[in-house]
């Protein structure tokens, strides 16, 4: 079937994370992406893992393996002649092209959106960057913990006597991959609409500080109070019992309490401390909360997580279990909607990625090709420009591609 965004062809000059992410939702709805790679290394990713075994493999990184479906890659050195003509010529007929370079690099190479729109006056250029192109930090490095915490992130999370504390992994680099891909694709109906192309500058800090999670309501607060804010318990057990998270036989779950406190007691055999004076008000629940922990514990150590979970949906209490890795792997759920994805990789052989983020009835996601070997298509996409094999010899040998 036609994918959603098949007409769309995309040069993606993004690394790392976040620009990756995003121009694998592109590539994995049907655009023709072409992953413009430096030659010898490639993206950064490659060299990141996770990897089989823990031996690094250009070609069998798990991170790049998940971000690059449905892409192909060419290598091309931007700082050589021939391949700024190169990309040149590519991008006289793409409808976006994608980088995540520090701010003024693109400039430095002479391929910035004032040269580009020159020859494709339709394109669309998207900058991402952390800080954008513009302002005191632009030209400052960063990662994910640093952005975390320069947004107000961490700050709110984590014990209140302890240190700041981040979410896991790369989340700010996946959160601000989605939303720059919002950008991008309504940039995209505006050229269908009004025929124009435009620049994107994308800052990774100003796209996850529009998150509505904490630090958006911290802000907020702060502009009509002058609270600052201050760190509370992930789980807010002491604010709205019984919430956060508790021990069972086999691991952790996960509840919320909050306007269920009749259905946790008839949950637990507890119906007396529904209207029990220490218990019957939020208020009064609040200034016993270490009681409510204490009554709640044995009943959760009693049950897997399975048997708890099962309770509280029929009480109709807000729970779920807290599950590692291999459990998301195997959640019936997630296996019953077709989330997970396999792909046979020249490589790696056959492994496992998460699939479709949403579903579409028309246009639907497909996985069409693995991610891509360094410089796979090389041929494939310069061929398609009239370079003949020989001449490819020619630009390897010359460290052009």
């Amino acid at each position: 079937m036609e994918q959603a965004l098949s007409e769309l062809k995309v040069l993606d000059l993004t690394q790392h994370i976040a620009g990756p992410y995003c121009t694998k939702l592109l590539a994995d709805y049907g655009a023709d992406v072409i992953k413009i790679e430096k030659p010898g290394e490639g993206d950064s990713t490659r060299r990141m893992g996770p990897f089989p075994d823990d031996i690094p493999h250009p070609e069998k990184s798990g991170l790049f393996l998940h971000l690059n479906t449905n892409k192909r890659s060419i290598t091309l050195n931007l700082k050589s002649s021939t391949g700024r003509k190169i990309f040149l010529e590519l991008a006289k007929d793409a409808d976006v092209i994608i980088e995540s370079f520090r701010p003024g690099v693109m400039a430095s190479f002479g391929l910035n959106y004032e040269v580009v729109r020159q020859i494709n006056p339709r394109v669309i250029m998207a900058s991402i960057s952390n800080f954008g192109q513009t302002g005191p930090y632009r030209d400052y490095k960063a990662s994910d913990v640093v952005l975390s915490g320069i947004t107000g992130e961490m700050y709110s999370s984590g014990q209140p006597d302890r240190e700041p504390l981040k979410f896991a992994d790369a989340a700010i680099q996946y959160g601000g991959g989605y939303l720059a891909l919002v950008g991008i694709l309504a940039a995209v109906l505006v050229t269908q609409w009004q025929g124009i192309g435009q620049y994107l500058d994308l800052s990774l800090m100003q796209l996850i500080e529009t998150l509505q999670d904490g630090r958006a309501r911290a802000s907020i607060t702060y502009q009509f109070t002058g609270d600052a804010g201050r760190r509370v318990k992930n789980e807010h057990s002491l604010t709205w019992p019984p919430t956060g998270n508790y021990p069972c036989v086999d691991g952790y779950m996960c509840w919320t309490g909050l306007g269920k406190w009749r259905n946790v007691c008839q949950m637990i055999g507890r119906p007396d401390m529904i209207t029990d004076p220490r218990y019957a008000t939020p208020e009064a629940r609040r200034q016993h909360a270490k009681e409510i922990q204490d009554i709640l514990s044995p009943w959760m150590m009693e049950r897997t997580k399975k048997e708890s979970w099962a309770a509280g949906m029929a009480a109709g209490v807000l729970c779920g279990p807290c599950n590692t890795a291999d459990e998301v792997v195997q959640d019936p759920h997630l296996r019953g909607r077709n989330f997970w994805a396999e792909v046979k990789h020249p490589v790696m052989g056959k492994i496992t990625i998460p699939g479709r983020p949403f579903i579409m009835s028309e246009t639907p996601w497909q996985l069409r090709r693995p991610a891509p070997l360094l410089g796979e298509h090389n041929e494939e996409v310069l061929s398609q420009l009239g370079y003949s094999r020989e001449d490819l010899v020619r630009m390897r040998e010359a460290g052009a591609v």
